[in-house]
Protein backbone atom coordinates (compact mmCIF):
# COMPACT_ATOMS: atom_id res chain seq x y z
CA UNK A 1 0.00 0.00 0.00
CA UNK A 2 1.21 3.35 -0.94
CA UNK A 3 2.91 5.12 1.94
CA UNK A 4 3.14 2.21 4.58
CA UNK A 5 5.80 2.36 6.96
CA UNK A 6 8.54 -0.37 6.79
CA UNK A 7 8.05 -1.26 10.69
CA UNK A 8 4.24 -2.07 9.19
CA UNK A 9 4.53 -4.15 6.25
CA UNK A 10 7.09 -6.92 7.61
CA UNK A 11 4.77 -6.81 11.08
CA UNK A 12 1.68 -7.71 8.55
CA UNK A 13 4.09 -9.82 6.86
CA UNK A 14 4.44 -12.17 9.76
CA UNK A 15 1.30 -12.05 11.11
CA UNK A 16 0.20 -13.47 7.71
CA UNK A 17 2.12 -16.28 8.29
CA UNK A 18 1.40 -16.96 11.59
CA UNK A 19 -2.38 -17.01 10.64
CA UNK A 20 -1.29 -20.24 8.44
CA UNK A 21 0.43 -21.51 11.24
CA UNK A 22 -2.18 -21.64 13.09
CA UNK A 23 -4.41 -23.77 9.78
CA UNK A 24 -1.73 -26.05 9.57
CA UNK A 25 -0.60 -27.11 13.22
CA UNK A 26 1.16 -30.41 11.75
CA UNK A 27 3.66 -28.22 9.41
CA UNK A 28 6.55 -25.49 10.98
CA UNK A 29 6.54 -22.41 9.18
CA UNK A 30 9.51 -19.73 9.21
CA UNK A 31 9.42 -16.28 8.72
CA UNK A 32 12.53 -15.55 6.80
CA UNK A 33 13.59 -12.07 6.14
CA UNK A 34 16.63 -9.80 5.01
CA UNK A 35 17.97 -6.99 6.73
CA UNK A 36 15.28 -4.53 6.03
CA UNK A 37 13.09 -6.96 8.70
CA UNK A 38 15.75 -6.38 11.39
CA UNK A 39 12.73 -4.75 13.31
CA UNK A 40 11.57 -4.53 16.46
CA UNK A 41 8.03 -4.17 16.49
CA UNK A 42 7.97 -7.64 14.57
CA UNK A 43 9.74 -9.36 17.35
CA UNK A 44 7.27 -7.77 19.77
CA UNK A 45 4.58 -8.74 17.53
CA UNK A 46 5.29 -12.63 17.21
CA UNK A 47 6.79 -12.80 21.15
CA UNK A 48 2.87 -11.18 21.76
CA UNK A 49 1.56 -14.12 19.46
CA UNK A 50 3.67 -16.72 20.89
CA UNK A 51 5.30 -17.24 18.22
CA UNK A 52 2.91 -19.44 16.31
CA UNK A 53 5.82 -19.09 13.64
CA UNK A 54 9.35 -19.13 14.03
CA UNK A 55 11.27 -16.16 12.62
CA UNK A 56 14.69 -15.60 10.87
CA UNK A 57 15.92 -11.86 9.96
CA UNK A 58 19.70 -10.94 9.21
CA UNK A 59 20.81 -8.57 11.65
CA UNK A 60 21.20 -4.87 10.62
CA UNK A 61 21.11 -3.12 13.84
CA UNK A 62 24.68 -3.54 16.35
CA UNK A 63 21.99 -3.16 19.31
CA UNK A 64 23.35 -2.02 22.43
CA UNK A 65 22.41 -4.33 25.07
CA UNK A 66 21.01 -4.36 28.48
CA UNK A 67 23.91 -4.94 30.17
CA UNK A 68 26.00 -2.79 28.44
CA UNK A 69 27.96 -3.86 25.19
CA UNK A 70 27.37 -4.22 21.31
CA UNK A 71 25.79 -7.15 20.08
CA UNK A 72 27.57 -8.51 17.46
CA UNK A 73 31.05 -7.94 20.24
CA UNK A 74 29.37 -9.76 22.61
CA UNK A 75 28.81 -12.79 20.40
CA UNK A 76 31.65 -13.02 18.73
CA UNK A 77 33.67 -12.52 21.56
CA UNK A 78 32.61 -15.78 23.25
CA UNK A 79 33.78 -19.36 21.56
CA UNK A 80 32.64 -20.18 18.41
CA UNK A 81 30.29 -23.32 18.19
CA UNK A 82 32.18 -24.74 14.84
CA UNK A 83 32.60 -24.59 11.34
CA UNK A 84 30.42 -25.22 8.31
CA UNK A 85 31.29 -25.60 4.88
CA UNK A 86 29.28 -25.40 1.51
CA UNK A 87 29.21 -24.27 -2.23
CA UNK A 88 27.78 -21.06 -3.09
CA UNK A 89 25.99 -21.10 -5.89
CA UNK A 90 27.33 -19.06 -8.89
CA UNK A 91 25.60 -15.71 -9.84
CA UNK A 92 26.39 -13.06 -12.54
CA UNK A 93 30.06 -13.30 -13.32
CA UNK A 94 31.11 -14.88 -10.39
CA UNK A 95 31.65 -18.75 -10.77
CA UNK A 96 30.73 -21.35 -7.65
CA UNK A 97 32.77 -21.03 -5.00
CA UNK A 98 33.43 -22.82 -1.69
CA UNK A 99 32.93 -21.50 1.56
CA UNK A 100 34.03 -22.31 4.70
CA UNK A 101 32.44 -20.27 7.75
CA UNK A 102 33.07 -20.01 11.55
CA UNK A 103 30.22 -19.62 13.76
CA UNK A 104 29.15 -18.31 16.41
CA UNK A 105 25.69 -18.39 18.61
CA UNK A 106 24.37 -16.96 21.56
CA UNK A 107 21.21 -16.13 23.20
CA UNK A 108 20.59 -12.52 24.50
CA UNK A 109 17.99 -9.68 25.63
CA UNK A 110 17.23 -7.23 22.77
CA UNK A 111 16.08 -4.18 24.64
CA UNK A 112 12.09 -3.03 22.60
CA UNK A 113 10.67 0.19 23.22
CA UNK A 114 8.49 -0.49 26.35
CA UNK A 115 11.87 -1.29 28.46
CA UNK A 116 11.30 -4.89 28.56
CA UNK A 117 13.53 -7.30 26.72
CA UNK A 118 12.71 -10.07 23.57
CA UNK A 119 14.88 -13.32 23.90
CA UNK A 120 16.67 -14.09 20.67
CA UNK A 121 19.53 -16.18 19.40
CA UNK A 122 22.14 -14.60 17.35
CA UNK A 123 24.60 -16.22 15.09
CA UNK A 124 27.61 -14.85 13.13
CA UNK A 125 28.82 -17.15 10.05
CA UNK A 126 32.21 -15.23 9.54
CA UNK A 127 34.18 -16.66 6.14
CA UNK A 128 37.74 -18.14 7.07
CA UNK A 129 40.44 -17.67 4.11
CA UNK A 130 38.74 -16.65 1.52
CA UNK A 131 40.10 -16.15 -2.18
CA UNK A 132 42.22 -13.57 -2.81
CA UNK A 133 40.56 -10.40 -3.61
CA UNK A 134 36.96 -11.70 -2.80
CA UNK A 135 35.27 -10.00 0.12
CA UNK A 136 34.60 -12.51 2.86
CA UNK A 137 31.17 -13.25 3.45
CA UNK A 138 29.80 -13.02 6.87
CA UNK A 139 25.77 -13.24 8.15
CA UNK A 140 24.86 -12.14 11.38
CA UNK A 141 21.52 -13.34 11.99
CA UNK A 142 18.18 -13.60 14.77
CA UNK A 143 15.65 -15.66 15.43
CA UNK A 144 13.37 -16.49 18.11
CA UNK A 145 14.61 -20.48 17.99
CA UNK A 146 17.63 -21.60 20.11
CA UNK A 147 20.45 -22.90 19.76
CA UNK A 148 22.73 -25.70 21.51
CA UNK A 149 25.09 -26.49 19.39
CA UNK A 150 26.92 -26.38 15.42
CA UNK A 151 24.00 -28.71 14.07
CA UNK A 152 20.89 -26.53 14.92
CA UNK A 153 22.95 -22.91 14.08
CA UNK A 154 23.74 -24.52 10.93
CA UNK A 155 20.29 -25.30 10.27
CA UNK A 156 19.28 -21.58 10.49
CA UNK A 157 21.71 -20.91 8.34
CA UNK A 158 20.65 -23.64 6.22
CA UNK A 159 17.27 -21.68 6.01
CA UNK A 160 18.42 -18.18 5.27
CA UNK A 161 20.54 -19.23 2.34
CA UNK A 162 17.35 -20.76 1.22
CA UNK A 163 15.94 -17.82 1.16
CA UNK A 164 17.66 -17.16 -2.01
CA UNK A 165 16.06 -19.58 -3.80
CA UNK A 166 12.64 -18.21 -2.95
CA UNK A 167 13.64 -14.90 -4.29
CA UNK A 168 15.10 -15.84 -7.69
CA UNK A 169 11.58 -17.83 -7.88
CA UNK A 170 9.30 -14.61 -7.44
CA UNK A 171 12.06 -12.75 -9.87
CA UNK A 172 11.23 -15.38 -12.35
CA UNK A 173 7.55 -14.88 -11.82
CA UNK A 174 7.75 -10.96 -11.74
CA UNK A 175 10.63 -10.34 -14.71
CA UNK A 176 10.71 -13.54 -16.65
CA UNK A 177 6.44 -14.45 -16.17
CA UNK A 178 5.66 -10.11 -16.16
CA UNK A 179 2.57 -11.11 -14.33
CA UNK A 180 2.26 -7.96 -13.45
CA UNK A 181 2.03 -6.99 -17.13
CA UNK A 182 -1.14 -9.24 -17.48
CA UNK A 183 -3.08 -6.50 -16.52
CA UNK A 184 -6.43 -8.64 -15.66
CA UNK A 185 -9.42 -7.00 -14.23
CA UNK A 186 -10.48 -9.76 -11.27
CA UNK A 187 -8.79 -10.87 -8.72
CA UNK A 188 -10.81 -14.43 -9.58
CA UNK A 189 -8.69 -14.42 -13.52
CA UNK A 190 -5.15 -13.17 -11.15
CA UNK A 191 -5.28 -16.28 -9.16
CA UNK A 192 -6.16 -18.36 -12.57
CA UNK A 193 -2.79 -16.98 -13.92
CA UNK A 194 -0.72 -16.60 -11.15
CA UNK A 195 -1.74 -20.87 -10.74
CA UNK A 196 -0.26 -21.41 -14.38
CA UNK A 197 2.54 -18.77 -14.05
CA UNK A 198 4.04 -19.98 -10.75
CA UNK A 199 4.07 -24.01 -11.97
CA UNK A 200 6.15 -21.96 -15.09
CA UNK A 201 8.58 -19.43 -13.12
CA UNK A 202 9.43 -23.01 -11.03
CA UNK A 203 10.05 -24.71 -14.21
CA UNK A 204 12.66 -21.58 -15.32
CA UNK A 205 14.11 -21.12 -12.30
CA UNK A 206 15.39 -24.41 -11.69
CA UNK A 207 16.58 -24.81 -15.31
CA UNK A 208 18.50 -21.85 -14.75
CA UNK A 209 19.98 -23.13 -11.42
CA UNK A 210 20.93 -26.45 -12.31
CA UNK A 211 22.12 -24.98 -15.67
CA UNK A 212 25.02 -23.40 -13.27
CA UNK A 213 25.66 -25.54 -11.18
CA UNK A 214 25.26 -28.55 -12.37
CA UNK A 215 25.93 -28.37 -16.02
CA UNK A 216 26.90 -32.00 -17.16
CA UNK A 217 23.14 -33.25 -15.77
CA UNK A 218 21.65 -35.39 -18.78
CA UNK A 219 19.14 -32.70 -19.97
CA UNK A 220 16.50 -35.82 -20.87
CA UNK A 221 15.91 -35.29 -17.00
CA UNK A 222 14.32 -31.50 -17.63
CA UNK A 223 13.57 -31.72 -20.67
CA UNK A 224 11.46 -34.16 -22.78
CA UNK A 225 13.04 -35.28 -26.06
CA UNK A 226 11.35 -33.41 -28.51
CA UNK A 227 11.82 -29.72 -26.29
CA UNK A 228 15.49 -30.90 -26.39
CA UNK A 229 15.62 -31.57 -29.75
CA UNK A 230 13.67 -28.26 -30.88
CA UNK A 231 16.27 -26.07 -29.38
CA UNK A 232 18.92 -27.45 -31.42
CA UNK A 233 16.18 -27.32 -34.33
CA UNK A 234 15.43 -24.09 -34.06
CA UNK A 235 18.70 -22.89 -33.97
CA UNK A 236 19.86 -24.63 -37.17
CA UNK A 237 21.84 -27.10 -35.30
CA UNK A 238 21.84 -31.40 -35.86
CA UNK A 239 20.53 -32.68 -32.88
CA UNK A 240 22.39 -35.55 -30.95
CA UNK A 241 21.07 -39.19 -31.23
CA UNK A 242 21.21 -39.28 -26.93
CA UNK A 243 20.59 -36.68 -24.40
CA UNK A 244 22.62 -33.77 -24.71
CA UNK A 245 24.28 -31.87 -21.61
CA UNK A 246 21.62 -29.59 -19.81
CA UNK A 247 24.27 -26.62 -19.99
CA UNK A 248 24.35 -26.76 -23.98
CA UNK A 249 20.06 -27.16 -23.92
CA UNK A 250 19.52 -23.83 -21.81
CA UNK A 251 22.10 -22.13 -23.23
CA UNK A 252 19.86 -23.00 -27.01
CA UNK A 253 16.97 -22.17 -25.33
CA UNK A 254 17.83 -18.67 -24.24
CA UNK A 255 19.71 -18.07 -27.57
CA UNK A 256 15.93 -17.84 -28.72
CA UNK A 257 15.41 -15.53 -26.09
CA UNK A 258 18.13 -13.52 -27.64
CA UNK A 259 20.85 -14.33 -25.36
CA UNK A 260 23.60 -13.85 -27.22
CA UNK A 261 26.33 -16.49 -25.93
CA UNK A 262 29.26 -13.98 -26.37
CA UNK A 263 32.54 -15.57 -24.44
CA UNK A 264 32.02 -12.68 -21.68
CA UNK A 265 27.99 -12.97 -21.61
CA UNK A 266 28.39 -15.35 -18.88
CA UNK A 267 25.04 -17.43 -18.19
CA UNK A 268 21.74 -16.83 -19.57
CA UNK A 269 19.44 -15.18 -16.82
CA UNK A 270 15.67 -15.79 -16.19
CA UNK A 271 14.34 -13.78 -19.20
CA UNK A 272 15.94 -14.65 -22.16
CA UNK A 273 15.15 -18.38 -20.68
CA UNK A 274 11.74 -18.05 -20.81
CA UNK A 275 11.20 -16.15 -23.98
CA UNK A 276 13.12 -19.12 -25.75
CA UNK A 277 11.04 -21.73 -23.71
CA UNK A 278 7.85 -20.71 -25.25
CA UNK A 279 9.20 -20.75 -28.93
CA UNK A 280 10.64 -24.43 -28.03
CA UNK A 281 7.20 -25.76 -26.70
CA UNK A 282 5.47 -24.61 -29.28
CA UNK A 283 7.88 -26.47 -32.07
CA UNK A 284 7.54 -29.33 -29.37
CA UNK A 285 4.15 -29.53 -30.07
CA UNK A 286 4.33 -29.06 -33.59
CA UNK A 287 7.01 -32.21 -33.51
CA UNK A 288 4.62 -34.38 -31.70
CA UNK A 289 1.53 -33.03 -33.95
CA UNK A 290 3.14 -34.45 -36.97
CA UNK A 291 4.59 -37.30 -35.15
CA UNK A 292 0.78 -38.29 -34.41
CA UNK A 293 -0.49 -37.59 -38.49
CA UNK A 294 1.98 -39.49 -39.44
CA UNK A 295 0.78 -42.36 -37.12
Amino acid sequence: RPGIKESTRWTEGYERVAEQAAALPATRLVYVADRESDIMALMVKAKELGHPADWLLRSQHNRTLPGGGKLWDKVTAGEPVGRIHFTLAARQAQPARAVRQQVWAQRVALPDAAGGVVSATCIVAREVDPPAGVKPIEWRLLSNREVDDLDAAAQLIDWYRARWEVELFFHVLKNGCRVEALQLASMARLERALALFMVVAWRIARLMRLGRTCPDLDAGLLFERDEWRAAFILNKKKPPKTSPRLNEVVRLVAMLGGFLARKGDGEPGVKTIWQGLQRVMDFAAGLRYARELGD
